[in-house]
């Protein structure tokens, strides 16, 4: 992609009361300004957000396992969450109330509500146990089982897509109006592990990342797929023998002009727009991994979590990074579309 601005000066605000623990996914309300992250301290944390950057905790609830995924429902009333204890727990935003909502056999690694609009809620729930569940709130059973090629690593939905990534490279495509049968199973068009995916807000495709620093974008419509490209991103190339690969964490499209930000463990995030291929902006040296992201309902408060991401494993977690939750006001010319 053509490349755009480059800012290492930015003055974020910096959530109140972090998480203690990495932020495994961030979530903003589609209705209020309320930010929900799950993290590995088995804790979901949601907090309000003021127009002036301050925060005010305003609610929190526990998993028994590190919390891996949370979600809001599309009407924002009620958060949901997956954790490594095999549970989906749900909070009601009004009443304060956690409740169980679904089980797998293995961790939970992701979940999203994938109702249509005006609808009652329904969550979809992927495990490391090769099986996505779909949830109507009110039944403790599943309303619908699929059993997946592999573990699941990411998933994502813009009703009627809902998108499914696994292990060994698997990407599977779901009309809602058939969501027990895929309509697509296909390879990634990367070459390395799914880290990320994100449909486009225009729900006829979508963005997938992997640990190669590399980004796919993808369309669902077979007339469309020749729009089909990827692009490297999130590397090194100052060194003389050898260029540093980082892995992409975390996709977010913008929820009004449909281009998205790349979230890096090169501490860094950049803005994107797909239709002219044009790198938008560029907020570096942050300091640690950028391990998720989210924009809120009108796109113009984005929140980005750092944190060690365990790329290095037990051993290159030395307690010198800050697991933290920063607060970015959005400004129109980093996220709008560049005139073709």
């Amino acid at each position: 992609m053509e490349s755009s601005q480059t800012d290492p000066q930015i003055r974020d605000v910096e959530i109140n009361q972090p998480p203690t623990d990495a932020v495994s996914e961030l979530a903003f309300n589609p209705k209020a300004n309320f930010l929900a992250a799950s993290s590995w301290d088995n804790e979901v944390r949601v907090w309000e957000v003021m127009d002036t950057g301050a925060s005010a905790g305003k609610a929190a609830y526990s998993h028994e396992a590190p919390a891996l995924c949370c979600a809001w429902s599309r009407d924002g009333s009620k958060l949901a969450s997956g954790g490594a204890d095999k549970a989906g727990r749900m909070l009601d935003i009004s009443t304060g109330q956690t409740t169980q909502i679904a089980q797998h056999d293995g961790p939970i690694r992701c979940i999203r509500f994938v109702e249509a609009e005006n609808s009652t809620p329904i969550a979809a729930t992927a495990s490391w146990d090769k099986t996505l569940k779909y949830w109507d709130l009110r039944q403790q059973s599943p309303i619908g089982t699929v059993n997946l090629p592999e573990r699941a690593y990411a998933m994502d939905c813009k009703h009627p897509l809902l998108v499914v990534a696994t292990a060994e490279r698997k990407m599977l495509i779901f009309n809602l109006s058939n969501p027990t049968t895929p309509f697509e199973t296909s390879d990634s068009p990367l070459k390395w592990q799914t880290r990320t995916v994100s449909c486009f807000t225009s729900g006829d495709g979508y963005t997938v990342g992997s640990i190669e620093g590399r980004v796919g974008i993808q369309y669902v419509d077979p007339s469309l797929k020749e729009k089909s490209f990827s692009f490297k991103c999130h590397r090194d190339t100052s060194r003389a023998i050898e260029t540093q690969v980082y892995t992409i964490n975390s996709i977010t499209h913008h929820p009004i002009y449909g281009t998205f930000v790349t979230g890096s463990n090169d501490g860094s995030f950049v803005s994107w727009d797909k239709d002219s291929r044009h790198k938008l902006k560029t907020y570096s040296k942050l300091g640690s991994p950028v391990l998720s992201t989210a924009f809120n309902g009108d796109g113009k408060l984005f929140a980005y979590a750092l944190g060690y991401d365990w790329s290095q494993g037990y051993k290159g977690n030395v307690g010198t990074i800050k697991n933290t939750i920063k607060l970015h006001a959005v400004l129109d010319d980093d996220v709008k579309p560049k005139q073709r």
